[in-house]
């Protein structure tokens, strides 16, 4: 049984940090694509961040986090992070983490974390 558990979400002021971090289990960890993806009240599911899992250490980030969010993953402690800075209030959303043999940018993924609230406000 594959499980994503995602930590690190909260309040944040603008223009401050925060840090996620997820933890599989269940999965060969090395041989997975591993994404975040964001979903703000009444909009669709976002492509946020991902790490394909071929070990070229290319990351691929979606527009509107590129140069504000890093992601870095540890495949010997099964762990994926998402570093976010100079945060926005665009940037509130429930934050999941994700798994995938391939890494594509869209949100059929099939392994999910249950999500962390991140929220951005002065």
């Amino acid at each position: 049984q594959v499980q994503l558990i995602e930590s690190g979400g909260g309040w944040v002021q603008i223009g401050g940090s925060l840090t996620l971090s997820c933890t599989a289990s269940g999965l060969r960890f090395s041989r997975y694509a591993m994404g975040w993806f964001r979903e703000a009240p009444g909009k669709d599911r976002e492509f946020v961040a991902a790490f394909t899992w071929s070990g070229d250490d290319t990351p691929y980030y979606g527009d509107s986090v590129k140069g504000r969010f890093t992601i870095s993953r540890d495949n010997a402690k099964n762990t994926v992070w998402l570093q976010m800075n100079n945060l926005k209030p665009e940037d509130t959303a429930v934050y999941y983490c994700a798994a995938d043999r391939n890494l594509h940018f869209g949100s059929n993924w099939p392994y999910w974390g249950q999500g962390t609230q991140v929220t951005v406000s002065s």
